[in-house]
């Protein structure tokens, strides 16, 4: 997932460098910030259903190697449609990451483990942005945006050699004992007769619980996608920084980010649930807690210096990124076991919608200097979120497989 933002994050450091190499308006730049969601999207539902087919291993082997193909593809593009081209290559191999690390964890943890097991994934799609941004500002500054997207692309690709040579299913893994791969499944012992049989895609869609979800993470991935593409340019180009310093005061949001999402959304949610705290009633506190702490986004509509305006960007994505490990780790404790990659492709296409929106709303406003209407734009979906969470999922429990329903 750190490698996995770093070859998102990149494009957004290179703001002015991209207008100035081909020449296009800050619309332009908003429709080619969220271009890799487009295809990102269309693959989510599919990409669910095929990671229940063919597992992990297999299809995270390809996206690793296809994303990382796209990195160099940006790096020696000549023109605009050639670096639409790589953006939209970029997110049909990052397509599976989220659905397959959803999977992953929930075939490699039992239940009281996974709040954990998911912040580690999820913080470092915060961490990667503080790390990120200022590393890569840096390297732009100094060798150009060509090299780097290319720097990252080498990293894509070294990525893609350790997971080929250290991922396996749990089933495949010969270091595995047989009590351990008891320990995980035997807290999955809620599921349905029929919960290995995978449930239609259409059958997932029209469950409350499945649309409550949908609907609260899009929320928090229409702030966070704001956050992860403008957040440089709002503070150099509305706060009026220099771009060395929009760099590295965007790192601080997603700092805060990062421990929030570990210490709240992991540690903290697990060890409640350890000490015997009812589970759902803990999931749910820090989800509808969390996503209404991302208001703090609204703070930034009377902030005039970068101190206040960091603070309430650090207040609305920490709150977010405490909630997020837990709405990542509730495909798993939802949806009929059979099909987990299905209820996380789901989850991740309405993600999309959001992660293609708020880029491209955000620079038809920036183009307006309407960044107050920006943020306002996303408080009110954070509303509805809120209330998503709160009057259709209701409760964390598994839905019964639609095999199960139909007999």
């Amino acid at each position: 997932m750190l490698v996995n933002y770093f070859d998102r994050v990149n494009l957004s450091v290179s703001h002015n460098a991209l207008i100035a190499a081909f020449g296009i308006s800050d619309i332009t730049y908003g429709y080619l910030l969220g271009a890799y969601n487009w295809t990102y999207m269309v693959c989510q539902l599919p990409i669910g259903v095929v990671l229940d087919k063919f597992g992990v291993r297999r299809i995270g082997r390809i996206s690793t190697f296809i994303w990382s193909i796209a990195s160099f593809g940006a790096a020696v593009t000549p023109n605009i449609p050639g670096f639409f081209s790589a953006r939209f290559l970029l997110g049909v191999g990052e397509a599976p990451t989220f659905p397959a690390n959803a999977k992953a964890v929930g075939s490699w943890f039992p239940q009281q483990e996974r709040s954990f097991a998911t912040s580690l994934f999820d913080a470092a799609a915060k961490f990667a942005p503080a790390a990120g941004v200022p590393l890569i500002g840096v390297l732009l500054l100094h060798i150009g945006w060509r090299l780097s997207f290319a720097a990252t692309g080498v990293i894509s690709f070294l990525y893609f050699l350790l997971f080929f040579v250290i991922y396996r299913e749990p089933e495949e893994d010969p270091h595995l004992s047989n009590q351990e791969y008891a320990l995980i499944r035997s807290t999955d012992a809620d599921t349905d007769p029929g919960a290995n049989q995978q449930s239609s895609l259409l059958y997932l869609a029209r469950q409350p619980k499945v649309l409550g979800l949908a609907l609260g993470f899009g929320s928090y991935n229409y702030v966070f996608y704001l956050l992860l593409t403008w957040l440089p340019s709002y503070l150099s180009e509305s706060l009026h920084i220099d771009l060395l310093h929009s760099f590295v005061y965007s790192g601080v949001p997603w700092l805060v980010a990062t421990f929030t999402d570990l210490l709240v959304g992991g540690l903290l949610v697990d060890a409640l649930i350890q000490r015997g705290w009812n589970s759902s009633r803990v999931r749910m506190t820090v989800l509808v807690l969390g996503t209404a702490m991302g208001l703090g986004i609204l703070g930034c509509c009377w902030s005039h210096t970068a101190a206040q305006a960091l603070f309430w960007i650090s207040v609305s994505i920490g709150g977010l990124s405490a909630a997020a490990p837990v709405g990542w780790s509730l495909p798993s404790l939802i949806a009929p076991w059979g099909s987990v990659g299905s209820v996380g492709g789901i989850l991740n296409f309405s993600n999309q919608i959001s992660g293609i929106a708020a880029p491209i709303v955000t620079g038809y406003l920036y183009a307006r200097h309407a960044y107050t209407a920006a943020f306002t734009v996303a408080g009110a979906y954070l509303v509805v979120g809120v209330c998503a969470y709160l009057f259709l999922l209701r409760r964390v429990s598994r839905i019964p497989a639609e095999s199960v329903v139909n007999n």
